[in-house]
């Protein structure tokens, strides 16, 4: 069966962006860098993964789930972001004009999407973000990979927005690189 696995970039504080929606403190050169193309290739916008000459298979992930504020930091940029995957962009305010071909806007269900994503064949899902979108998803996620990255940022954007509802992982694997940054992946427990 197909996972629901929820890998970001974290501060120290639990933050993923700041309050601006910003993610431009997280650490984006170092070690880690080589790691995370080499071994989350699915997971680099497809701009950059062609930009950089990557080659590094693909195939872990067959879809993305993103927010759409997460959508939207990519906008200046691109609007397809992610074209070798199915990408789902939850949204009850913007629709398909607001996307590249390659995007699905819903406003339906996120569980309910989900549930659906899991009955069918496929790699796993990648949830990409953000914190509101990972609240409403907390109960389905399977695993959570976390690039802890040596910064503190006081205020931002939570990893989960939620009630307060303690959910037991247990850590799989650490990984420490020389950049500070700490990749931990942990399973539902």
């Amino acid at each position: 069966m197909r996972e629901l696995v929820y890998y970001a970039a974290v501060s120290l504080d639990g933050r993923i962006a700041a309050p601006s929606g910003a993610f431009d403190a997280f650490l984006a050169e170092g070690d880690h860098v080589d790691a995370i193309n080499a071994d989350w290739a699915d997971t680099v916008p497809g701009a950059v993964y062609d930009a950089l000459g990557l080659t590094a298979p693909r195939g872990r992930f067959s879809t993305v789930l993103m927010g759409w504020n997460t959508f939207a930091a990519g906008l200046p940029f691109t609007d397809d972001p992610y074209p070798h995957l199915e990408q789902i962009v939850f949204s009850r305010s913007r629709g398909q004009g607001d996307v590249g071909p390659g995007v699905r806007v819903t406003a339906e269900d996120p569980r309910a999407v989900v549930a659906d994503l899991k009955s069918r064949d496929g790699a796993d899902i990648w949830l990409c973000g953000g914190g509101d979108l990972a609240g409403q998803l907390r109960d389905d996620i399977d695993r959570l990979v976390l690039k802890v990255n040596p910064r503190v940022f006081g205020d931002g954007l939570p990893l989960f927005a939620a009630a307060y509802d303690p959910v037991p992982f247990a850590l799989e694997r650490s990984r420490t690189f020389e950049s500070g940054v700490v990749m931990n992946q942990y399973r539902r427990a």
